[in-house]
């Protein structure tokens, strides 16, 4: 089992160069309504149902170094020729590398909705970050937890710890009334614990897609059962 903390600091050493950050894919995508996305390399957890792939796991070896400039301009382009009015950094975490993404925040127009999608680890070990982020009133971030519980979270994760800085990061982001939102990822049929915890808040239940290589790793690991 791993670490979170100690992989997000490996990770970065590899997918940040300066305020250079890899990625790997610029699309347009229907989630949303219709949104700008860009794929980014690299993450912090290694969750069994992951659909990204190389982009988590051969981070060494995918993806090219971007500029926030050149980021921006390549959402922009898609989102203007699209007409969205939405943009987000998917595929990987993208919270991996601060200073790349604020930078990243601070060049996009009012009239976009910027959409941080985090599973909130590292905004649950520094409350400095999430006040960072609190002051773009174009942003809303949508924390995804991985299980419902511990013992879950590290059943879908492989990490041995983790599900505490996930609920500190939604402490922190109440702290400082930022627009968020939960989403839950869980094999449970019955989490209604979870959902009474976060009773004023937004929560969605987030699908498990079974992808040829989803399915293939999950079969490896003989837990494809609990997915079915």
């Amino acid at each position: 089992m791993y670490d979170p903390i100690e992989l997000s600091k490996k990770t970065e050493d590899i997918v940040i160069k300066g305020d250079l950050k890899k990625y790997y894919r610029f699309r347009a995508t229907r989630f949303y309504g219709g949104i700008a996305t860009a794929d980014t390399v690299g993450c912090n957890l290694r969750c069994k149902f992951c659909w990204s792939g190389n982009s988590v796991w051969n981070a060494n070896n995918i993806g090219e170094f971007y500029t926030p400039d050149q980021v921006l301009n390549k959402l922009k382009n898609i989102a203007t020729k699209k007409g969205f009015h939405q943009m987000r950094i998917s595929g990987g975490e993208p919270t991996i590398g601060r200073y790349h993404l604020i930078s990243l925040l601070k060049k996009i127009e009012p009239g976009f909705l910027f959409i941080l999608e985090t599973n909130g680890i590292l905004l649950g070990t520094d409350k400095s970050y999430v006040k960072d982020l609190s002051e773009f009133n174009n942003l809303h971030i949508r924390v995804c937890f991985k299980g419902s519980n511990p013992k879950e979270f590290s059943f879908l994760t492989g990490a041995k710890n983790g599900f505490e800085h996930q609920i500190r990061a939604i402490e922190n982001l109440k702290e400082v009334n930022i627009r968020f939102n939960i989403a839950l990822v869980t094999i449970k049929k019955d989490y209604q614990d979870f959902i009474n915890r976060f009773s004023n808040i937004d929560i969605e239940i987030e699908d498990i897609f079974l992808y040829p290589k989803v399915r293939k790793r999950l079969d490896k690991e003989g837990i494809i059962g609990y997915f079915e």
